[in-house]
């Protein structure tokens, strides 16, 4: 059939590029992120012609299954893997989708009963708790070396099976059972590496999500602030306690000194900034009484500034005309008086002005 051959050809290229990248070292450039999203756009493509196909289904078992078809069994675990090499902006969503995918390989390997027992008991505690699952306990060191120092041995032997079975290419177009177990052998590879990868996968995007939850708000952009100032600028409206300082110099009054020919749009007077600025350094915003209202008169009465008692000729006291010795002296002192005035008449005293 057409569709099975394209599947194949496609499958096999996917994997050559694959390998190939593996063998670069140029991976922090461009190119190398183009060539990896190209390899990963094969092999999801493999992955929707599996399910056009319907390669897999969960009613059958490993013997239903074609030994051609066995190797399609990896395209999701190949499809993680280099999720996990290629770049994104967002971390976290892309390990999670990398996640995803290993959790598709591992869950077909399970309805296929192709999980080895040691392999399945790490399932079960995979999918009891995806988010802390762990090879060992994270925090008893020596024990977590020795589990790891035992499966760096079971992949080192999975890793010389398949090097054995894939050496004698006769026997593998000839031979429909030893093709058989190389798939398997690869497949029991790949499942041994995916169960190191959830563990450091899960580490990982906890620590991501533990930066995401502590990480500070994002500061306003910059179209934000420059709309902020516009509309400030619009409005006269102002959230300061106190005007601005080239108000205050202006009296108080607001608004441009000069139009654009330079002609005064408001008066105004030229004072030296650095003096006026100095006397203005403790001086409060608005004026502030200093004493009350009844503190102010008692002050105006020492001073003398209210006269109290009414006119002065009343306060005078009337003169007994019974009691002529007071006539007399009152009479004298009139005389005297018209006397002064004829003797010194008004302005005798100025000699100033005269020539």
């Amino acid at each position: 059939m057409e569709q099975p051959q394209n599947l194949r050809s496609l499958f096999t290229a996917a994997k050559a590029e694959k390998a190939a990248l593996e063998s670069r070292t140029d991976s922090n450039t461009e190119g190398y992120r183009n060539d990896v999203g190209g390899v990963i756009r094969k092999l999801e493509e493999c992955r929707r012609l599996v399910g056009l196909l319907s390669l897999f289904s969960s009613n059958e078992t490993l013997e239903d299954v074609a030994s051609g078809d066995l190797q399609y069994f990896t395209v999701e675990y190949l499809l993680a893997e280099l999720l996990q090499k290629s770049y994104s902006a967002d971390r976290e969503a892309l390990l999670r989708r990398a996640q995803q995918q290993y959790e598709r390989y591992l869950a077909r390997l399970d309805e296929y009963r192709l999980l080895s027992d040691g392999d399945k008991k790490l399932y079960e505690r995979y999918v009891e708790n995806s988010a802390s699952f762990s090879l060992a306990p994270l925090a008893d060191a020596a024990v977590r070396r020795e589990v790891k120092v035992a499966r760096f041995r079971e992949e080192k032997e999975l890793k010389q099976k398949l090097e054995y079975l894939s050496q004698n290419q006769n026997r593998l177009q000839s031979d429909d059972d030893v093709v058989r177990q190389l798939y398997i052998a690869e497949i029991n590879l790949y499942t041994h590496q995916t169960f190191q990868t959830l563990d450091l996968l899960s580490q990982e995007l906890s620590m991501l999500e533990m930066f995401r939850k502590s990480a500070p708000e994002a500061p306003q952009s910059y179209t934000d602030d420059a709309r902020r100032r516009g509309d400030a600028q619009q409005s006269s409206y102002s959230d300061r306690v106190d005007p601005p300082l080239a108000q205050l110099l202006r009296g108080g009054r607001s608004g441009p000194l000069l139009n654009k020919a330079g002609k005064p749009l408001q008066p105004f007077t030229l004072l030296d900034r650095r003096t006026q600025l100095q006397q203005g350094v403790f001086r409060s915003g608005h004026n502030l009484p200093t004493m009350t209202i009844d503190e102010y008169l008692e002050e105006e009465k020492k001073r003398g500034g209210i006269i109290e008692g009414g006119d002065q000729s009343a306060a005078q006291p009337e003169v007994d005309e019974d009691d002529m010795d007071r006539a007399d002296e009152e009479t004298m002192k009139a005389r005297e008086w018209d006397e002064f005035k004829e003797a010194n008449p008004r302005g005798s005293g100025n000699t100033l002005n005269r020539g």
